[in-house]
């Protein structure tokens, strides 16, 4: 059910040159004005479609309903976070366990506070267009390149590691969305980067023992 339900979401075809891929992102960035703007009860093809200076048509024939318009701005924003915890991961392999979590937390929170009011609205929607399936994918990838990264920290080894991992990034996940659905301030942000790297290398540190000399 969960497939076909994306099959649904997913565009008609994807942009292959370079005219395309400039009318595909001017789509992108209109969806996103008019879903802050407007809000998605009142987002539609037409006004979308005249934000970005384009004909309906040309609209649909990249994206067949509201749905996958939304969709489609959900995944490449889901897409954006994923690819940027995947190199802050590859970046801090063999460093210290404590300045790994460091330097992943502050990625994460700075790459989702980019554009908060984006984040926020797209956290907003994204049950109703199969979000969740987006989600988990990519926090699998995530998790997947941080383990790596720990594998290489020269200090520490995790128990439980998988676990371990999860739990961290189950708390990464759902301080943010607490913090941008309440609309945080920028001191707020301030202190959220500080003290979730505290929350996440206390818990990383008590769940790790001390790796053995070679």
């Amino acid at each position: 059910m969960a497939g076909q339900a994306q099959n649904a979401f997913e565009p008609r075809k994807s942009p292959v040159q370079a005219r395309s891929t400039v009318t595909v992102q001017a789509i992108y960035e209109a969806t996103i004005q008019v879903l802050l703007s407007q809000g998605a009860e009142r987002l539609t093809t037409t006004r979308v479609a005249e934000r970005a200076g384009v004909s309906v048509g040309t609209l649909y024939q990249y994206f067949p309903n509201k749905q996958s318009l939304l969709f489609a701005v959900l995944e490449a924003h889901i897409e954006k976070v994923a690819e940027t915890m995947q190199t802050t991961c590859a970046h801090a392999r063999g460093k210290p366990l404590a300045e790994m979590v460091k330097q992943v937390v502050e990625a994460f929170v700075d790459v989702k506070m980019q554009r908060a009011d984006i984040s926020a609205a797209l956290y907003r929607i994204a049950a109703d267009i199969d979000g969740p399936a987006l989600i988990q994918r990519a926090a699998l990838r995530m998790q997947k390149a941080f383990a790596a990264a720990l594998r290489t920290a020269p200090d520490a080894v995790l128990r439980q590691e998988e676990f371990a991992i999860q739990m961290m990034f189950a708390a990464m996940a759902g301080v943010m969305r607490s913090v941008l659905e309440g609309g945080a301030s920028k001191a707020m942000v301030e202190k959220l980067r500080h003290h979730l790297v505290l929350l996440c290398q206390s818990y990383l540190a008590a769940t790790a023992q001390t790796r053995p000399r070679r």
